[in-house]
């Protein structure tokens, strides 16, 4: 087996910002084109490779292949069993675990497709899981699906929705000298910020896993002039609700929350929503990979394109090396152990079908 810690750093090595992945997405295609048991495909900057022998099962190995900018991590740098650099948490040790499955084992068990895909780290919109699923759907077909997101090498099962709301208060303008003339609108928000301030997660369990909702403001806008009492205060809150919840019971509970706080003329909008996934670990492949290997199952409490593949009708869990909690910091680093846990999991669970 290739060792994966300079597989890793070797990655790394090839820059793959978002939206600036073509490079890296040349040389990884040209990579799995080398490998006659593949079929390779490629849609816009997302590459996708997968075996056609007729097994009985499809499990889909996937993993995005951009990173967030540079911040003076540009380069990998290893020391002992410890990888540091951009991406090597947040993904290039998975994809480095992919690639070496990929080009490793020639005979599966199961039917294997290996999505790279475009854009994760911004906006859904620009996601190239979106891309394929316009343009070949059918290469996104299969009984299930394992995300190579970090994980510290154990199951992190489903992910929460995501939603983000804008509240619009509305004020009366009038001269700071005379402000009883005028209402603050900035000052409206007192309450409505008390409320979030005060919300008690709640903390559903879900098939043995225990998920945390959120509420949390993340932008404030108001203000006219130095001088002027403001008129309007926009606040923008972002909401991460459990797998138990549907977007638009989720919507409800937000509306709920805020409507003390609002009056006519104020305006309540969703401006992003992503649903969220339920743990789906009732499916055989994922059962096997959990018991052979004893691995630590825990609820993802982020957001993860599991919920897109299960929205696809494809089982999905996430797993992976490296550590979530340091992804996307400047000393983010991988471990040589979660690495070769990933890929010695993986194998077995591929060849023992």
């Amino acid at each position: 087996m290739t060792d994966l810690l300079a597989l890793t750093a070797d990655l790394v090595n090839r820059p793959s910002v978002s939206f600036e992945e073509g490079p890296f997405v040349d040389w990884l295609e040209a990579e799995l084109r080398e490998l006659d048991h593949l079929e390779t495909v490629r849609v816009g900057d997302n590459v996708i490779a997968r075996t056609q022998l007729g097994r009985p099962q499809r499990l889909l190995l996937v993993g995005h292949t951009d990173t967030v900018p540079v911040n003076e991590n540009a380069t990998a740098r290893i020391e002992g069993d410890r990888l540091w650099g951009l991406g090597s948490t947040d993904m290039k040790s998975g994809l480095a675990v992919f690639l070496e499955l990929a080009r490793t084992i020639t005979e599966p068990g199961i039917d294997l497709t290996y999505v790279f895909y475009a854009r994760e780290e911004v906006a859904q919109q620009h996601n190239g899981l979106i891309e394929v699923t316009r343009e070949r759907p059918d290469l996104l077909e299969g009984d299930c699906a394992i995300l190579g997101e970090p994980t510290s090498a154990g199951i992190e099962a489903g992910c929460q929705g995501a939603m983000r709301v804008k509240i619009s208060l509305a004020g009366a303008r009038a001269h700071t000298a005379r402000p009883w003339m005028g209402r603050n609108a900035i000052h409206r928000l007192s309450a409505l910020l008390g409320a979030l301030a005060s919300y008690e997660a709640r903390t559903p369990t879900i098939d043995g896993c225990t998920y945390r909702e959120s509420v949390q403001a993340v932008s404030v806008e108001g203000g006219v002039a130095g001088n002027v009492v403001p008129d309007q205060a926009v606040l923008l809150v972002h909401h991460r609700f459990a797998p138990d919840r549907t977007p638009e019971e989720a919507e409800a509970f937000m509306r709920e929350l805020a409507a003390p706080f609002l009056e006519d003329g104020d305006e309540f909008e969703v401006v992003d929503l992503s649903p969220a996934c339920p743990p789906s670990l009732s499916h055989p492949l994922l059962q096997e990979l959990i018991s052979a290997n004893e691995l630590p199952v825990d609820a993802k409490l982020g957001w993860t394109d599991v919920a897109r593949f299960a929205a696809l009708g494809v089982p999905a869990a996430n797993f992976g090396p490296g550590d979530a909690t340091i992804a996307h910091t400047r000393d983010e680093y991988v471990e040589r152990d979660s690495l070769d846990r990933v890929y010695t999991s993986l194998s077995s669970l591929i060849e023992s079908q």
